[in-house]
């Protein structure tokens, strides 16, 4: 499906630096993050830094991983900073986790804890590419990595800021973004109570600011300089179809995230 080349794509792109860990059972988190080292010749210990500190993390495979192992990521992937020993080193700027994971019905695969799940701002399904797609790579037309750069990695920084500061959001818009949360905790707010025994766990707080700002881009992206309840609606299921955890009979009733979100959306009133 390209990740790799995805991700090295988006990394040269912006002239940053790229790592790319396959994640395994017998992985140890000092494999991520680093770990100190007795050198003999000196008498110290020295820090040997893992993939962690870089731009851009191909994490492949994430759930193939322990919980323990997977538990190394959350302090980078939420203070930008890793602690080795006693020590705290910060991670460079942007750093973004990029994952990938095998789906839950193959073995050898361990569920990623909800405060895993909950730093990532968005789960992207990737399906098969169509029968053409499929045709032109047996072709050798798919798309190669970037030649050059488009941005300098500082860049990424500024722009996030003029979203930030530019882009205008209403506090009727940020009512809207709290209430399609809330609602995915107590569905009968929203007239919408037959889905509450779908839901064993809803969206966080920290969810919303990730949808706030993602909604922010996309209206950056369509040229406008305010959000507006589309620009939420769109980018909505994919910040929270993996923060909605199903519960059993959602599960063997075979009803998907997917649709209890689509009710969600339909079923909040819309500012």
């Amino acid at each position: 499906m390209a990740k790799t080349l995805t991700a090295t794509t988006i990394a040269k792109a912006i002239s940053a630096e790229f790592h790319r860990i396959q994640l395994t059972p017998d992985l140890l988190p000092a494999d991520i993050i680093g770990t100190r080292i007795y050198d003999a010749d000196t008498g110290h210990f020295r820090t040997e830094r893992g993939p962690v500190f870089t731009n851009i993390l191909l994490a492949d495979e994430i759930n193939r991983a322990t919980p323990k192992t997977q538990s190394a990521l959350l302090e980078a992937m939420q203070e930008r900073q890793v602690t080795i020993g006693d020590t705290s080193y910060a991670l460079s700027e942007p750093f973004w986790v990029l994952a990938t994971q095998n789906p839950v019905e193959q073995e050898g695969v361990y569920p990623l804890p909800e405060a895993q799940l909950d730093r990532f701002s968005m789960l992207l399904r990737v399906d098969y590419p169509g029968h053409d797609d499929e045709v032109n790579m047996l072709r050798g037309a798919t798309a190669r990595a970037l030649s050059g750069t488009r941005l300098a990695t500082g860049d990424v920084a500024r722009i996030r800021d003029l979203i930030q500061q530019s882009v205008t959001t209403e506090h009727k818009i940020r009512d809207y973004i709290v209430r399609l949360g809330r609602a995915s905790r107590r569905p009968a707010d929203v007239d919408k109570a037959h889905l509450a025994p779908m839901i064993s766990l809803g969206v966080s707080p920290r969810a919303f600011q990730h949808i706030l700002a993602l909604a922010q881009v996309t209206a950056f992206f369509s040229g406008r300089d305010y959000v507006l309840p589309a620009d939420v609606k769109s980018i909505f299921p994919d910040c929270a179809r993996h923060r909605i955890a199903r519960s059993v009979r959602a599960e063997v009733e075979d009803v998907s995230t997917d649709a209890i979100i689509a009710e969600l959306l339909d079923a909040t009133p819309i500012p």
